[in-house]
């Protein structure tokens, strides 16, 4: 098992960046509570307002795939639906 780590960043239309913001709390805290996550930190960039930067660790394969179907069922997969997504997974 060799452990996932997924860093980038997110881009959001400025028309959703409060709700965006609103959600994005609650993913934090569910995705720190899920089995296998390790380090999981999002935050808006300083200079960019749209753009958050991600970073994800998770302890393996399975742990990362379970994670993403979360997600997909979450009220944040609904809300990020139109975010252009900029990922780089190791």
């Amino acid at each position: 098992m060799s452990k996932v780590i997924l860093s980038g960043y997110i881009l959001v239309e400025q028309s959703e960046l409060t709700i965006i913001k609103d959600a994005l709390l609650t993913h934090i805290e569910l995705t720190k509570n899920e089995p296998g996550c390790i380090v999981f930190e999002v935050s808006q960039d300083n200079e960019q307002m749209n753009r958050f930067n991600v970073y994800e660790e998770f302890i393996d394969e399975t742990s990362f795939k379970a994670h993403q179907s979360r997600v997909a069922n979450s009220k944040w997969g609904e809300v990020t639906v139109n975010v252009e997504r900029h990922y780089h997974k190791k």
